[in-house]
C-alpha cells in the first residue's frame, strides 16, 4: 500500500491490510471475507429478504401517517362543528326563560319587567362564560375607534371627542371586537 506524500494537496485514506482482500487469496478460494456467510445466492436471498421487510416496515410507517393525517382531520372538523356547543348550552336556559314569559299571561307590567331583568341576567352570565363581552361606554368617555363607532358628532357641554350617548352597545369575544358600540360623539367647539 503507498502512503500519500505529506506535501500532497490530496492526502489519501490510509487503509488497514489485514482486513483487505488480495485477488491471489479469491483465485484459489481458500480465504473469503467476514462479511460474506455463504454463496452469493444465499446473499442475495437474505438481501432481497431485508429488502422486503424494509419495503413492509415503509408501507406501515407510510399508513400509520396517513390515518394520523385523516384522524386529524377529522378532529379538525369536530372541532369547528361543535366549536358553540359550550356557549350553546349556556343559552338554552335563556331561551327557556323567553318561552316560560311569553306562555304566561302577565297581568301587570312590573312582573313582566322582573321576569326580563332575570332573563338578561342569565343572558349576562351566558355571555361572561362565553367570554363575550359587552362594549357600553358611559358618557363622557374618551372616543376609542377601536371599540366605538362613532354615528354622529352632536355639540355638547362635554370635552371634545367623548361620548355623549351610546345608541346600540357592543359586543368582543376574547379581545376580538365583534360588533363596535354606536356612539355619538362631543364636537369640538
Amino acid at each position: 500500500m503507498t502512503q500519500a506524500k505529506p506535501d500532497s494537496q490530496n492526502p489519501q485514506p490510509q487503509q488497514d491490510e489485514s482486513n483487505v482482500t488480495q485477488p491471489e487469496d479469491l483465485q484459489d478460494g481458500t480465504s473469503e471475507t467476514p462479511a460474506a456467510s455463504g454463496t452469493p445466492e444465499l446473499e442475495i436471498a437474505e438481501l432481497n429478504q431485508k429488502l422486503s421487510e424494509m419495503q413492509d416496515n415503509f408501507l406501515r410507517a407510510k399508513a400509520e401517517g396517513e390515518n394520523i393525517r385523516r384522524r386529524a382531520a377529522e378532529d379538525i372538523a369536530k372541532a369547528h362543528k361543535f366549536a358553540i356547543e359550550n356557549f350553546a348550552e349556556h343559552l338554552i336556559p335563556v331561551a327557556d326563560s323567553l318561552h316560560a314569559a311569553l306562555a304566561t299571561e302577565a297581568v301587570d307590567a312590573k312582573g313582566f319587567k322582573e321576569g326580563l331583568d332575570i332573563t338578561l341576567k342569565q343572558l349576562s352570565s351566558a355571555f361572561e362564560k362565553g367570554r363575550l363581552a359587552e362594549i357600553n361606554p358611559a358618557a363622557g368617555d374618551k372616543f376609542d375607534p377601536h371599540l366605538h363607532q362613532a354615528i354622529a358628532m352632536v355639540p355638547s357641554d362635554q370635552d371634545p371627542n367623548t361620548v355623549v350617548s351610546v345608541l346600540q352597545r357592543g359586543y368582543s369575544l376574547a379581545d376580538r371586537i365583534l360588533r363596535p358600540a354606536l356612539v355619538t360623539v362631543s364636537q369640538a367647539k
